[in-house]
Order: structure tokens, then sequence, then C-alpha cells
């Protein structure tokens, strides 16, 4: 008779402080006590777990509360020096390198321009692993203590140890950006590394740590230079069959519309990425000058903005009527920059092309970690197996 479905002794302690160390990670400081009741451990499990957690440095004392007239109750959190991990953004101007220790405090940087025209793929792979080798030098912490390295990139990532990504927008087709990095020294010597869409990351970021917390069901949009998204349903991030999900900058909102850096036509990217308005503006500049260049339409008051908006209301609106979220965030750099202005626009344009009954304009939120937060999000594609979660399935692209 086979067992594989049976749970071990070792599969229940395994559960037990994978349950108490996100606790402690997302709801921490906490007393014991605290922690029992957030967990339903009895209080002699979470006592004799804590005990090997203290004892093997993952979880530290931080201060202690008084109790009701007994003795003091001592508080413990997640050390932030236990272990570290590396978050890769892999941009269209730049590979942005930063090391984080568990508290995601950031430790370390690099950076490493690439042209717009071109992103050769040995070349990122190059200024990736250099990039590693850089912050840990910098932050000075012991090699044997990183965890792992996360790289969020543009595209689809197929799962599997080559990690192929399929990018247009950097003319990357099946590029095994595993094989190129493992083919390095850095990742040479077994450090786990993870690849996922940017996109993605950025929208864990946001779930774990910033606008996205405490939401079930939400949607999460990228606005840089392109349009990506992400959609959170039941608390995880939806992939699809094909771990193609969330491609919302590829919604077509016009028939027969502009051209896509993708190929298609009248994809909400054509209209509304920062490449896409600067161009119907009739404006030319260098993706690395597109922040400024964007900043001016606005200061100007151009009409394309105000189309862009409408534009965006139209796309936010398939997606609201499609998913029906608790909250809608919008992130990136161009997309904190319009929202910064014109959330009140932004939300009037999705409420006037959304059905009442599942839309309240007060859901459309502004991302709250900023335009670093695919790198951020990265991590914790490191951090999440340490905290021996299943926030991500199996088939997310790992390489051991």
């Amino acid at each position: 008779m086979g067992t594989s479905g049976r749970r071990t002794v070792r599969d229940l302690r395994r559960g037990n402080r994978a349950m108490l160390l996100r606790a402690l990670y997302f709801g921490g400081p906490a007393s014991r006590n605290e922690l029992s009741a957030a967990t339903g451990l009895s209080a002699a499990t979470v006592s004799t777990m804590t005990a090997g957690l203290l004892e093997s440095g993952v979880v530290v004392e931080a201060g202690q509360v008084d109790s009701d007239g007994g003795r003091p109750r001592v508080l413990l959190k997640v050390n932030p020096g236990y272990g570290y991990a590396v978050g890769v953004d892999v941009g269209e101007t730049q590979v942005k390198v930063e090391l984080f220790d568990l508290g995601m405090n950031v430790r370390a940087g690099a950076h490493y321009a690439v042209r717009s025209a071109k992103h050769d793929p040995e070349l990122v792979a190059r200024h990736i692993l250099t990039g590693v080798d850089a912050v840990i030098a910098e932050s000075e912490v012991p090699p044997e203590g990183v965890l792992g390295v996360g790289v969020g990139v543009p595209g689809i990532v197929e799962p599997g140890p080559d990690a192929l990504v399929r990018a247009k927008t950097f003319g990357w087709e099946a590029v095994p950006l595993g094989t190129l990095l493992r083919a390095g020294t850095g990742l040479g010597t077994g450090l786990p590394l993870y690849v996922d869409n940017g996109a993605k990351t950025m929208g864990q970021a946001e779930l774990w740590f910033g606008s996205g917390q405490g939401t079930r069901d939400a949607i999460i949009l990228l606005v840089g230079s392109g349009v990506g998204g992400t959609v959170v349903t039941d608390g995880r991030i939806y992939r699809g069959a094909g771990m193609a999900a969330g491609e919302v900058g590829h919604l077509k909102i016009v028939a027969g519309g502009r051209a896509c850096r993708c190929g298609a036509r009248g994809c909400l990217e054509a209209y509304l990425g920062a490449e896409a308005i600067l161009d119907r503006a009739g404006v030319v500049a260098d993706s690395a000058d597109e922040e400024s260049a964007l900043a001016r339409l606005l200061e100007e008051g151009s009409p394309v903005i105000g189309e862009s908006v409408e534009l965006l209301g139209v796309g936010l609106s398939s997606l609201v009527h499609l998913f029906n979220p608790e909250r809608v965030v919008i992130g990136g750099w161009a997309g904190l920059m319009l929202g910064g202005r014109l959330l009140a626009e932004i939300r009037a344009a999705t409420a006037a092309n959304t059905q009442a009954q599942p839309f309240q304009p007060e859901t459309v939120v502004l991302g709250r970690l900023g335009p670093d937060a695919v790198a951020l999000g990265a991590a914790t594609l490191v951090v999440e197996p340490f905290l021996g979660g299943a926030a991500y399935p199996e088939s997310v692209p790992t390489i051991a």
C-alpha cells in the first residue's frame, strides 16, 4: 500500500515550524502566548519550537511587555541578520542588484546600464553575476549567509532548470537565463537561484509588504516603459496553465489599433507604457530619458496624458469585471508618476467603464514600495522557501 499521502511526524513538525516562522515574520515581534493564539499551536509546542529557533539564531528576543499580574512577556522576532537574499531587477535601462537582510533592509546595491536597443543575454548574465559578487563584498556578509538569488525579468519565464525567458521587448526567445547564470563562476557553487517575471515579483512585494497587504484578491499593475501585472486570487499569485497569466499589458483595448512591442495591435501597452505615451505625444526619447520626458508631459498638461488615463480606466475595468478584486494597486515608476498626480482621474475613468456593484473607486490605490519594488520582490523568492511556506507552487522556475 502506498504511503505518499500520509503525513509523518517530521512533516508535522516542519509544517508547525513554517506556521510559527511565518507568524513571526509577518506579525512579529510577538510573545509566545500571542504566537500560540495566532497559530493555534499549543503553548508547549510553541515553547519547544521557539527554543530551537532561538538556539539556532533564526529568532532573537526583541524586548519585553508587561503582562496582567505576572512576569513580563518576552517578545520574539525573526533575526534579520540570520540570512540574506539577493534581489535582481533586469529592466529596460539597467540591471539592478541589491542584497537584503531578512528584515528586507537593503544592505548593498549595484547598478549596470544596458542599452535600450540591445539586451544581449550573455551581457545581462554577466551583469547579474558581477553584481552578486559586488553586493556580497560591499556588505561584508559571509557568503555562506546568503540564502539565494532571485531575479525578476520581463516576459514569460518557463519552469525548469534552464529558466527559459521569452521577452519580446528584449528580443529574447527561449533564452536559458538559468543556464547562462550557472555557467558563470558566481552561481556555479550551488547558491539557490529563482527566476520569475518582474511584474510578478513586484506584485509579491506589494502583497507582502505594501498596498496589497491583507488582501486575498487583488490586481497589481506595473507601469514602466511597458505594462505588466499580477493577478492575486485567494491570497496567491495566479499563474495559469503556461505560467503566462497576468500579462495585462496585452489586453486588447482598441481593435486593430496601434502596433505593440509584442507584435500584435491594440494592446494596452501600445497606449499606456511610458514609451507608448511619449511616442503618441510625438516625443523622441531614449529609454534612459523616459522619466524626465514623461514628467514634462505631465507638467505641460498634454492631452495625451488625459487620453492615457481614460485608456487605463478601460483596461482596469476589464480586469475588475473579470476578477472582482478587493484592491487594484498601481505601481512601477510611470504608474506612480501618473497616479501620484491623477489618481482621482484614474479612479473616475475606471468607474465610468465599470458596473457599480463589483467596483468601488477607492479600491484603486498606489503602490507603497516605490519604483524599486521589482528587486525587493525578487528577494522574496528567496525568503519564501526559508519560511517554509507555499505561496509559490512547485512549478515556479527554481534552480536548486
